[in-house]
């Protein structure tokens, strides 16, 4: 194997477990059971509980009493894969296509909101805005290019609102991120074994939400939240066996790794209209910016010489190629009686990938969302939400290729999720 091959092969053997880390199915709308019965269209205008902490901190000052929320969805994704082939240097390379690599996920949250007085409200949040999770089977065909993906952010937001009078209050709050993340690949080594590939990670970051509320008309409200970007510096390490290894360093190695990476920004606004006393109307667009995240840089510490000359294992850098996204909502809520209202909404939200650069880690495309939701409650000072959201993705396919492993996968994916929420409102 000539010097030059053998140091692409191993780069990008690493290089495939960092890339495609983040995308459209890797940014979480499920931080509220009430929001999600209308597809999240009133969420930065409506305020109707604790969950407000997240979806627009100024609402805060529209709730009277102290308020705690919290509750949970699991969301159910089911996958096929059609028309799969791969191949190295012209050869087939092997292997099964079995879909359903997204187990269930339970998404959490909790949220407490206190008002101090006339103008001043505290509140405090705890959330996942972002998560992925994607486990192929052994014999996946495509295991060269990831065949295991983990990425967990948890935030926790202490927030304050200011109401400047019965038309106009602000929020603001600090976020304090955890994230840790596990990626894994098996990259064909030309017919003699595979190189396994291993990369584990976490950080803490800061980063803000803030918020506008603006009570228009006395059926109408206005509001705008900004979550800003975090900028996050995972530690962890790099793990590599394999044929690979053996050739150059005698045997699998453990090598110290620092991995830079984005989570973006966006920028939510929505309006909340009440047509009369029992419907309420609800639309609202969010703007994401995937193009902060620009690139993924893998440095690695402990490289023995022979792994640098060789193979440039002591950094690693992949370029992206995703692009700003908009999503858009509309939704419906009905008053039946003092204790129950029903929920409806629509959803379409756009992927920042692209045909060309698309990844098995995550296959995504444009989104449908179709929601249902109700909300109960039997006294005055509890309320029961409940919520179904049924997601359709638009066929896409998937065509990896690397050049210097002469490495290639080619596949149709169709994508579609149940996502099932239930929550309680306590105020006292």
């Amino acid at each position: 194997m000539n010097k030059k091959l053998l140091k692409s092969t191993l780069a990008l053997s690493v290089t495939f477990v960092s890339t495609q880390l983040f995308a459209g199915g890797f940014a979480l709308n499920e931080q509220s059971v009430s929001s999600m019965g209308t597809g999240f269209a009133g969420r930065s205008s409506s305020a109707d509980d604790a969950s407000t902490v997240y979806g627009n901190p100024a609402g805060m000052s529209r709730l009277k009493h102290n308020e705690v929320s919290f509750g949970a969805t699991y969301l159910d994704a089911k996958s096929t894969i059609k028309d799969a082939s791969s191949t190295q240097f012209g050869a087939d390379n092997p292997g099964t296509n079995k879909g359903d690599m997204v187990p269930g996920i339970g998404v959490p949250f909790g949220y407490l909101v206190t008002p101090i007085d006339e103008h001043w409200a505290f509140g405090l949040g705890v959330y996942a805005p972002f998560g992925l999770v994607t486990d192929y089977e052994h014999s996946f065909q495509g295991n060269g290019f990831g065949n295991k993906s983990k990425v967990q952010v948890i935030t926790v937001q202490p927030t304050v609102s200011y109401a400047f009078n019965d038309k106009i209050s602000a929020g603001f709050g600090p976020t304090f991120n955890r994230i840790s993340g596990e990626l894994g690949s098996k990259v064909p080594a030309f017919g003699l074994g595979t190189e396994n590939v291993k990369i584990k990670g976490d950080d803490t970051a800061t980063g803000f939400n803030a918020g506008l509320l603006v009570q228009a008309l006395a059926s109408t409200r206005l509001g705008v939240t900004y979550h800003s970007q975090v900028v996050y510096h995972l530690s962890g390490d790099t793990s590599a066996s394999g044929f690979l290894t053996d050739l150059v360093d005698g045997g699998p190695q453990r090598y110290d790794a620092k991995l830079n990476i984005t989570t973006p920004s966006s920028v939510d606004f929505s309006v909340t209209h009440q047509l009369n006393d029992d419907w309420t109307l609800y639309a609202g667009s969010t703007y994401t910016r995937w193009s902060q995240l620009k690139k993924i840089t893998v440095n690695n510490a402990g490289v023995s010489d022979a792994a640098i000359a060789l193979a440039g294992l002591n950094a690693i850098t992949e370029e992206q190629h995703w692009h700003d996204t908009w999503s858009h909502a509309i939704g419906a809520s009905y008053r039946v009686n003092q204790q129950l209202v029903l929920r409806t909404g629509f959803s379409v939200d756009e992927t920042p990938t692209n045909n060309t650069d698309r990844s098995v880690r995550i296959p995504t495309g444009d989104r449908t969302v179709f929601s249902l939701g109700a909300g109960w409650t039997p006294v005055d000072n509890l309320t029961l939400d409940v919520a179904y959201s049924y997601l359709k993705e638009e066929p896409i396919k998937v065509r990896d290729k690397q050049p210097a492993l002469g490495l290639t996968y080619d596949a149709k994916y169709e994508n579609s999720a149940n996502g099932f929420g239930g929550s309680v409102t306590y105020r006292f």
